[in-house]
């Protein structure tokens, strides 16, 4: 197999073009080998390029626990690079179909290369029983508690589920697994599990987020994620509807439109290609 790795602020995939259908079985089992990070490749996701009926392209992706994500924002940006640079689909606006649904995607290209791309999230859904949390209404500013402690939180759908976790101070890398290691798996009340996102607002147009990704673990970046704590910051009055989210490598740009879709500006770029018996 072919294959490129991107990253988006940290965040990795393998990705590969698959619009002829090569690899269609035992997707999981392929994704945990090659994303591990001792004996694989090494990467927080797979993810093949395939043909769209709705779309200029589609992509599949699959944590590197095996299972298979509806969207991942990060993703999406290496992918769009990916697609872009490979000349799959040379424009420099395309749209994507995802499990979560399509994705319309806007690169920012230099000298022939795509170096960061704009996507427009969607619509964030607030309704419980279609994030799913348990219970009626939003879910906003909550209380939970893990481990040692009580956290306020809120949770919404974005594409994937996100419970955004506010934070006094900048979690530590300990933090963040020994309390994101049991917020994930929590189905009595997140039926299919969720991703945490620690987040510490630092003013109303600047806040810090540290992710434990469902499926993945600590990772260096999430875009769903950044763009699920911006606006449950901005449901939460705690900053406006334009921030600069801050992660381990970088930042990312969020927009909160008035149409109520989500914008994540940020960069994705090319860490090495190769070939891997599968």
């Amino acid at each position: 197999m072919i294959f490129s790795k991107l990253n988006g602020l940290g965040n990795d995939f393998v990705i590969t073009d698959d619009r002829e259908n090569k690899y269609t079985e035992n997707l999981d089992e392929m994704a945990r080998k090659l994303c591990h990070r001792r004996t694989g490749i090494g990467a927080d996701g797979l993810v093949f390029v395939r043909k769209s009926e709705t779309c200029d392209v589609r992509m599949q992706i699959f944590n590197s626990d095996g299972s298979e994500a509806e969207m991942c924002g990060n993703g999406v940006r290496c992918f769009a690079k990916y697609v872009y640079d490979k000349g799959i689909f040379p424009h420099e606006r395309m749209s994507v179909e995802t499990l979560a649904g399509p994705m319309i995607i806007d690169l920012t290209v230099k000298d022939g290369v795509a170096v960061a791309a704009k996507v427009d999230m969607g619509v964030p859904e607030t309704r419980r029983e279609f994030i799913p949390v348990v219970g009626t209404g939003e879910c906003q500013l909550e209380k939970l508690a893990a481990v040692d402690k009580e956290f306020t939180f809120s949770t919404i759908l974005l594409g994937v589920p996100h419970t955004v976790v506010f934070m006094d101070h900048l979690p530590t890398a300990e933090e963040v697994f020994k309390y994101g290691s049991v917020i994930e798996p929590m189905t009595s009340l997140f039926p299919r599990k969720t991703n945490v996102n620690f987040t510490h607002v630092l003013d109303d147009k600047t806040i810090e987020v540290r992710t434990y990704e469902r499926g993945c673990g600590p990772t260096l970046a999430c875009g769903t994620g950044s763009s699920s704590a911006a606006v449950c910051c901005a449901m939460a009055g705690y900053t406006g509807k334009k921030v600069e989210v801050q992660l381990e490598l970088g930042s990312l740009h969020i927009e909160w439109a008035e149409n109520g879709h989500v914008f994540m500006t940020g960069p994705a770029a090319l860490s090495f290609e190769g070939s891997v018996e599968v």
